[in-house]
């Protein structure tokens, strides 16, 4: 059997596109994601974007390149591409992490396929989307958090040879190679019209024969996590978050939170569940919209009998009633929250107002509510921390596992602010009103930041 033809390929690359050859001093950059520092893992947005083109008639194939050269350090990247055919490749550059490979993974398809078109997409993408539409390897960059339908349109058009120019938040170079900036106007107000379930992925695997171009990280077989969304935007401002309520709203022209229903929420955790056995990450903690939305998503989930393990995550304190719901829903439950410091006075500097005693209850009501795991998040690098408040952080939480670690549920970790503070956050578009001094602030010095020996060169 002939394997199908691709008209569209997204491909991930990995942060640094030279990791294999070169010594790199990682340091502790991802120690709190799935992923290795290598940050092989890909966004959730290719997923939506290739179930929505496949629903429409475009063949669309995702080939995690970076987990590709990570699993196997004699696979010949270029060899590889070479090889494939399509209408146009799409490349991510969702996290700045990846300002240094996904330029670099553009650059070798454009010299192996230079007539066919490069779209660069995601937030970092978005942000520096000037400067990013002057590198030759860059033809498109389509921006904003919701572009399944302008990546439609651009394929469309791209295989008429229509004109591009009316196509909402594309950012264009025209046969002169003079930039073009489309108004930013395609912001949904709801996620219900987006294919967001794993059927997708699945019969991807068996379209294309490829199981080992659209796993999402390293080790993702030995602990197959995965991931639905219940938004996009956020309603919370923490300072150096590049998806916080200001950075939506100023860089990427979206006024509200957009949610999914919670009937589609628990049918994209079924279409899940109905492959794979592991966790289910619920994305944006479900009480954002209203505690009515909570409550309907809950009822929902218990009503078609999710199992577990689902985690949840909280934003802001939460009372024993409402674990008592999530518990009664589903009984094999985790949480994560990311309080960020033990230091109140920290912490409210960085946009989140609430005490230690709301953290230390908020746990209470979990674990008397059948939690089977906690998770705290904390960093070092916020606004207003000193030396003496960082080490604080370790007397609080030794008290605070003194207090509720006899059941080795509750599980802190502390990571560095790194390597980078978000594009579009508070941070950066004012470092020095929070205390900060940036060293990089273009997409390029980000990129040549990335080729440095050590993290602790990279940090900007």
């Amino acid at each position: 059997m002939a394997m199908a033809k691709s008209d569209l390929i997204l491909l991930h690359a990995p942060s640094n596109y030279d990791f294999r050859e070169r010594a790199i001093m990682y340091g502790p950059i991802s120690d709190v994601i799935p992923s290795t520092p290598v940050f092989e893992m890909y966004p959730i947005g290719l997923v939506s974007i290739g179930a929505y083109l496949e629903r429409n008639g475009v063949n669309t194939r995702i080939i995690n390149i970076a987990n590709r050269m990570l699993k196997d350090r004699k696979f010949n990247v270029e060899r590889f591409l070479g090889k494939l055919s399509a209408s146009a490749f799409g490349i991510d550059l969702h996290w700045l992490p990846h300002a240094h490979g996904s330029l670099e993974l553009a650059a070798v398809v454009k010299r192996l396929h230079p007539t066919i078109p490069v779209i660069m997409g995601g937030l970092s993408a978005s942000y520096f989307h000037r400067e990013l539409i002057t590198y030759p390897q860059v033809d498109f960059v389509v921006r904003g958090d919701s572009t399944e339908a302008s990546v439609l349109q651009l394929m469309q058009r791209i295989k008429t040879g229509e004109p591009v120019d009316d196509i909402p938040n594309l950012t264009w170079k025209d046969e002169n190679g003079i930039a073009h900036h489309n108004p930013l106007t395609a912001v949904p107000t709801s996620l219900d019209e987006l294919p967001l379930d794993y059927t997708y992925p699945v019969k991807s695997v068996i379209k294309y024969r490829d199981l080992a171009g659209i796993t999402p990280f390293g080790n993702w077989m030995d602990y197959p996590i995965t991931c639905v969304l219940t938004c996009r935007g956020c309603n919370y401002d923490c300072v150096t978050c590049g998806g916080s309520r200001y950075a939506y709203k100023n860089s990427y022209c979206r006024q509200k939170t957009a949610y999914r229903s919670p009937q589609l929420v628990v049918k994209d955790i079924l279409s899940i569940q109905r492959y794979l056995n592991g966790p289910v990450f619920v994305i944006g903690d479900i009480r954002q919209p209203g505690e009515d939305y909570a409550d309907e998503l809950l009822h929902a989930m218990g009503a078609a009998k999710v199992r577990g393990p689902v985690v949840l995550e909280l934003f802001a304190p939460a009372d024993s009633d409402f674990f008592r719901k999530i518990d009664k829903a589903v009984p094999n439950y985790n949480i994560q929250w990311s309080p960020d410091s033990t230091d109140e006075e920290v912490r409210r500097a960085f946009g989140k107002g609430y005490s230690n005693r709301e953290i230390e209850t908020t746990i209470q009501g979990a674990l008397e509510n059948g939690c089977k795991r906690f998770d705290l998040f904390f960093m070092i690098g916020l606004p207003r921390q000193t030396y003496s408040s960082v080490m604080d952080n370790g007397t609080y939480l030794k008290a605070l596992l003194k207090e509720f670690g006899q059941r080795k549920v509750v599980f802190p970790f502390i990571s560095p602010l790194a390597p980078f503070l978000d594009p579009a956050s508070k941070a950066f578009e004012e470092p020095e009103h929070y205390g900060y001094r940036l060293f990089f602030r273009t997409l390029e010095e980000h990129r040549q930041a990335l080729e440095s020996p050590s993290w602790k060169y990279m940090l900007s």
